[in-house]
């Protein structure tokens, strides 16, 4: 990937890794592709759901209306 991309981090949130880096004696950047992972399975897990809910009709509910 040649795109530079800028990050920006809230001073909290970086105090925050940096004091969860120690604790966990983890990488700051393997926690944070940890929960980019999580993140990305959380939103593909709504953005299934919404499918699933926007598809949802049974054939009378789909055809209810509609003159042939």
């Amino acid at each position: 990937m040649s795109e530079n991309i800028k990050l920006e981090l809230k001073l909290d949130k970086l105090e925050s890794l940096e004091l969860y880096a120690k604790l966990l004696n983890k990488d700051i950047n393997s926690m944070l592709d940890e929960a980019l992972e999580q993140y990305f399975i959380s939103e593909q897990e709504k953005l299934t759901a919404k499918e699933q809910n926007a598809t949802n009709l049974s054939y009378d509910e789909f055809w209810d209306g509609v003159d042939i």
